[in-house]
């Protein structure tokens, strides 16, 4: 499901929470919503919420850490795709079809990368061993060919490696059995706000502007978790950089 769509049902289930507490409001007898009843539910609601907004802290940390980590993952491979290209190019003029080759590659990954449905569900291609493949076996005739060879080949790696990794995290995402405890958490605590709640335009409107902002938190944590797509998205300017100057 789409993060817009979790979290609208995450502001059915909050909102609708809100809107039980107060049909239960009116259905009570009066003894159960007593001074010493509304003393309790506030004891036990406030360890409720303590809870909740931590596991709330916890999610968004975590969504936050995984889009900083692959947003510093794309800034590391886009610079070393450029200073591949720029060793090549000191490497002299047998090194041009592999530089070709390297500036199809990188067209390839921002391609996958921002696609439509911003996913990468394709694994890397075998543009990156044949890449590999023939700056290995390029003959250095001195020194500072061979120097420039083995940095080449090093930076290759470095580049696979960090393709490798941000397929891998394409794949994570929010912690279901967190995310429903916290939805059910909220749940109570929206009832216990409407079970001493009268019912008038401003109470609703109160709670519907909470529960409202309860979803929208949970759907920036779900959306930081897909940073290809959506509303927040990693910058793609980095690697279109590089590719801009590959080749010259």
């Amino acid at each position: 499901m789409s993060p817009l769509t979790v979290s609208l049902m995450v502001f059915a289930c909050v909102f609708g929470g809100a809107l039980l507490g107060i049909f239960l409001h009116s259905s009570l007898p009066e003894h159960h919503l007593g001074s010493e009843s509304k003393d309790i539910v506030k004891l036990g609601m406030g360890l409720v919420g303590t809870m909740a907004a931590l596991v709330l802290g916890l999610l968004v940390a975590s969504a936050k850490g995984s889009y900083d980590a692959q947003s510093a993952e794309l800034t590391r491979m886009s610079a070393n795709i450029a200073l591949l290209d720029r060793v090549l190019a000191g490497y002299g003029q047998e090194t041009k079809e592999a530089r070709e080759l390297l500036r199809r590659a990188a067209a390839r990954i921002l391609d996958q990368m921002w696609s439509e449905d911003g996913a990468l569900k394709a694994p890397p291609s075998a543009g990156g061993e044949i890449l590999y493949d023939k700056v290995a076996r390029l003959s250095p005739k001195n020194d500072t060919e061979r120097s420039l060879q083995g940095h080449a080949l090093s930076i290759t790696m470095d580049v696979g490696k960090e393709r490798w990794l941000m397929y891998a995290q394409a794949a994570a995402s929010v912690s279901m059995p967190l995310l429903v405890v916290l939805v059910i958490w909220l749940t109570v605590i929206f009832i216990s706000f409407g079970l001493f709640a009268p019912f008038n335009a401003t109470v609703v409107s109160s709670l519907f502007i909470s529960a409202l902002s309860v979803s929208g938190a949970v759907f920036l944590i779900l959306e930081m978790y897909g940073p290809y797509a959506g509303v927040i998205q990693i910058s793609s300017a980095p690697l279109r950089g590089a590719l801009a100057h590959l080749g010259q």
